[in-house]
């Protein structure tokens, strides 16, 4: 059984029987496969592995990262996606591969390399920090950047700097050091941090057990991040029960072959996507008894939390929810109430910012229970009605919805179209759909994909998942899925997708992404048959509620 993340694991016996649609059988792979993989599947990060690199040398795997950074560097020697969402990676791999210069612990062979590497991405901040254009609003981007700006440009400065700056990096426009410098003299007084930022513990400095950490991971993991995790161990005292911890690290790098992802554990986050997606598509999934009781019990007073090591929030609450709902496990979404304000309800108390995908999913997660229990409280369907009234007052002029959660408008849409079309819509909602799938239809890429910079499987997907969330006669919306459908075939067992979903940077939770191109899949199958019986277009998800 495997204990980690950044790997498959121990892969289920592939399934017989499979006909012209074989997503049934695939999403059962899927699900027991994800059974056995306690901590969930995230691809590699380069942030995350970089922070190990420049403070790990002596962890096992240190040449494999520092050889993970090299050969994943751009070709104009930057990291990581394009636009904005490049900074965080490349602030990171090169300050870890500066780090590796002075480094004892590197085989000699691998210097040069690295040096090279480093130059190019030392070239490569400069264009990007010039570049004038607003940090992305990922988590805590407001830390990370002005951390690492000051730990490249010491690594540059004196007689004693492998590398050198003409110029120190300054930092990028509208960003500065005042929430880092309070944060790092908060902690280096003893004063209790807010337990979120156990997640970005490396930035810390001080005695490990000041660290901010929520008392349900001690002593497994730091804020579900190996480099908090590594930072942590590297500070904790001789009289620190760290055994769990440099477990969790030990085999999460082993099974990464060295190069770490981040978040993990993302165990109760994966679950209920996965199972939300697939049944939602009306794939008949059968997941083990255990994952179906972990899901319900990760539900207590505050909702629950991605995984180990984080905080509960509404958004994963109400996708748990909405998945044992319609496995047959329903419960009291009480837990939700505690998220909801003025605007509608927000990702955790004090977010900086409004989600509407956590909008959409609190819709779903409601909704639903109020079709399984007619005697849902008053409160159930004033809410309900309130959110989509929220979610059609955020609808983007061209029909599309942007979320803080994920890099791709196509995910956004997809959550806000099927919230608004399972739950109960009317006159205005049918609208608001019917704006995007315009939208969808008038932004399909030659080649048959949807994408925001490239065509892709996982945004095709959602875009072919938003054309199908309402009956429809238009030819239109038939070639299109057909088109859209065609360029997944080829993707449905592919394993590497490119990051979109909001971290320290952007990354990719693999097995999720997977489960959304099977959905996708599936639904466009269910459409042919239908139209191919001469029968009125019904999408699985309805023929499912039915």
């Amino acid at each position: 059984m495997s204990h980690g993340g950044s790997r498959a694991g121990t892969a289920a016996a592939p399934r017989t029987g499979r006909g012209p649609d074989d997503c049934g059988s695939l999403a059962g792979e899927l699900v027991d496969a994800m059974a056995l993989r306690p901590w969930g599947e995230v691809a590699p990060s380069v942030y995350e592995t970089g922070r190990l690199v420049a403070a790990g040398p002596l962890l096992a795997g240190h040449a494999e990262r520092v050889a993970f950074l090299v050969r994943h560097q751009r070709a104009d020697g930057a990291w990581g996606p394009p636009e904005g969402y490049a900074l965080v990676p490349t602030l990171s791999a090169t300050d870890a591969l500066l780090a590796t210069l002075a480094d004892e612990g590197l085989p000699a062979a691998a210097r040069p390399a690295s040096a090279v590497a480093a130059g190019r991405g030392l070239r490569a901040l400069s264009t990007l920090l010039a570049a004038g254009s607003a940090v992305p609003d990922t988590p805590a981007a407001d830390l990370i950047v002005p951390a690492l700006v000051e730990s490249i440009n010491a690594r540059t400065s004196g007689p004693d700097a492998a590398l050198s700056l003409t110029h120190p990096l300054s930092l990028p426009t509208g960003t500065d050091r005042r929430r880092l410098t309070a944060v790092r003299a908060a902690h280096a007084a003893g004063t209790e941090l807010h337990p979120k930022l156990a997640h970005f513990g490396e930035l810390l400095d001080g005695p490990a057990q000041r660290w901010p950490r929520p008392r349900a991971a001690e002593p497994t993991t730091v804020g579900a991040s190996p480099a908090a995790t590594a930072a942590w161990l590297a500070t904790a005292g001789p009289d620190a029960d760290a055994r769990a911890a440099r477990v969790f690290l030990d085999r999460l790098i082993s099974e990464g072959g060295g190069p770490v992802p981040c978040p993990t554990p993302i165990t109760v986050f994966e679950r209920a996507w996965v199972l939300s997606w697939l049944s939602r598509a009306g794939i008949e999934v059968r997941p083990p008894e255990a994952v179906l009781a972990g899901l319900a019990d990760a539900v207590g007073p505050a909702g629950a939390a991605t995984g180990a090591g984080l905080l509960p929030d509404a958004d994963t609450t109400a996708v748990t929810l909405y998945a044992l709902g319609r496995l047959g496990r329903q419960l009291d979404p009480a837990s939700l109430w505690g998220y909801e304000t003025a605007e509608g309800f927000c990702t955790w108390p004090g977010e900086d910012g409004f989600s509407v995908t956590t909008n959409a999913h609190v819709l779903d997660a409601l909704a639903q229970h109020a079709v399984r229990d007619p005697g849902a409280a008053s409160r159930h369907r004033t809410a309900i009605g309130r959110l989509a009234r929220v979610l059609r007052e955020r609808q983007e002029a061209d029909g599309s919805w942007r979320d803080r959660w994920h890099a791709s408008p196509y995910y956004a849409t997809a959550c806000c179209v099927l919230a608004l079309a399972e739950s109960g819509p009317d006159d205005d909602s049918v609208d608001t759909v019917g704006r995007a799938v315009r939208w969808v239809l008038a932004n399909q890429r030659d080649d048959g994909s949807w994408g925001r910079w490239a065509g892709t499987a996982e945004e095709t997907a959602y875009a072919l998942q938003i054309l199908l969330a309402v009956p429809s006669d238009e030819p239109a919306v038939a070639v299109a899925a057909l088109r859209g459908s065609a360029y997944l075939r080829a993707d449905v067992g592919r394993r590497e997708h490119p990051p979109l979903w909001y971290g320290k940077e952007l990354y990719c939770p693999t097995t999720i992404v997977r489960s959304a191109v099977l959905a996708a899949s599936h639904l466009v199958h269910r459409r042919l048959e239908h139209s191919r019986g001469g029968a009125h277009v019904m999408t699985g998800r309805q023929k499912s509620a039915t």
